[in-house]
């Protein structure tokens, strides 16, 4: 993986927990051992791809995209949770 899209992955995950009042480039730079310049570029990278945006306080934070995301992996792991329940009470219906 290109060192860039290494960066930007960093900068997603950095980013987590900070939905609200988001993080600024000098802070997400510092806490990634980057410089503001690299930070600069995955954001422009991010935002370009629609996973981060800059906020009215002109910190950064995940787009509404990237919790759609989430909420659909949250989803899939509902159902793939009420399926197991399911089968496991059809087993107990047979074994009974």
């Amino acid at each position: 993986m290109s060192s860039s899209a290494q960066r930007a992955l960093s900068v997603l995950k950095a980013l987590r927990g900070h939905s609200l009042s988001g993080l600024s480039n000098g802070q997400l730079a510092t806490h990634l051992n980057e410089t503001p310049t690299n930070i600069t570029r995955a954001l422009q990278d991010l935002a370009a791809a629609d996973l981060v945006q800059k906020l009215d306080n002109g910190n950064f934070a995940h787009t509404p995209l990237m919790e759609q995301i989430a909420l659909a992996h949250l989803n899939s792991l509902n159902q793939a949770e009420q399926r197991i329940k399911e089968l496991q009470r059809r087993a107990a219906v047979h074994a009974g």
